[in-house]
């Protein structure tokens, strides 16, 4: 996944998917891309110009990996690139005292912009036609909205919570929401990859066949980071903040309740989203002997890969 970084272990993807998302990848220019892949083509042909030196190589490295699709070698819209995560979409689903009308907004936003990243950084080593990107997305938006609303009904037409135990227990309504929503994302946006399999590669790089298990394998580890991610967001700001809202300073001032709350849920989110995505390696492995007989029996090689997609 990088140059030299070992990304068999979590630290190795951690630090690894800090690069991938650094918020300065957006900005870079295409010329400066260019050089870039020019630059690891020159390395792995052996021909770098001299002068040249490892930082560059691995400044190089992570401009194309955050920018390049592994699979089609073509740029990712700069808005559905892991870097580009649209952090005032997790701040607005944490904001306290939702109306019907805003935990719908925030959900259907959060939804819709999941929809663009999964399949802007699935597998693509298949075609993936436009009418599973709109299943995945009115299916994944849909049981969003569902669930945050249902479970905010029901909160409002309990009477055996008091006013701050409900909004206590309101803060922690959109992780089941999402969570499940996310899921369905994954699932409804990658079916193609299940009934159509993706490519495993040998260790030379070489495609031994188109594998279904391969790609449950993947949708699998992918839901699973899905899952993972909000985790964080979701519980760890409200305990951060019921600690918070006791101190004499909030207390005495109030206003800055809002602007405090913001930049916790930030915080988190900026260290949940690394910590998710490294989980599994991008370019899993999977035992030759485990998948398709037919693709076992075409390589001598007993560990094959896969892109698992982000």
């Amino acid at each position: 996944c990088s140059i030299s970084a070992n990304c068999s272990t979590f630290l190795g993807r951690l630090r690894h998917f800090i690069d991938i998302i650094d918020p300065s990848t957006l900005f870079v220019t295409e010329s400066r891309l260019k050089e870039c892949i020019k630059l690891l083509d020159d390395f792995k042909q052996g021909n770098l110009p001299p002068g040249i030196t490892d930082h560059q190589l691995w400044e190089a490295q992570k401009v194309k990996q955050a920018i390049i699709h592994p699979d089609t070698g073509e740029k990712i819209f700069m808005p559905f690139r892991m870097s580009g995560k649209s952090i005032e979409r997790v701040v607005g689903l944490l904001l306290p005292n939702q109306t019907l009308a805003s935990t719908v907004f925030w959900q259907w936003l959060n939804q819709s912009h999941n929809a663009c990243v999964n399949y802007a950084n699935r597998n693509a080593t298949k075609p993936t036609p436009t009418s599973k990107f709109i299943q995945g997305y009115v299916g994944a938006v849909t049981s969003a909205v569902s669930i945050a609303v249902g479970l905010n009904v029901l909160i409002e037409k309990s009477s055996k919570f008091n006013p701050a135990t409900r909004l206590f227990i309101q803060r922690f309504i959109p992780f089941p929401a999402v969570a499940s929503a996310n899921i369905c994302n994954v699932a409804l946006m990658r079916h193609s990859e299940l009934s159509e399999g993706i490519d495993v590669l040998d260790s030379n790089g070489n495609v031994v066949g188109s594998s279904r298990i391969a790609a449950k394998h993947a949708l699998i580890e992918t839901a699973l980071t899905r899952v993972a991610l909000p985790l964080p967001i979701f519980v760890l700001p409200p305990i951060i903040m019921a600690f918070l809202e006791k101190l004499p300073l909030m207390q005495a001032h109030r206003r800055m309740m809002l602007p405090v709350h913001s930049l916790v849920c930030l915080a988190v989110f900026g260290l949940s989203l690394p910590l998710a995505i490294s989980l599994f390696p991008q370019m899993s492995e999977i035992e030759a002997s485990h998948l398709e007989p037919e693709i076992a029996m075409a390589t001598d090689c007993k560990v094959l890969t896969y892109n698992k997609g982000l």
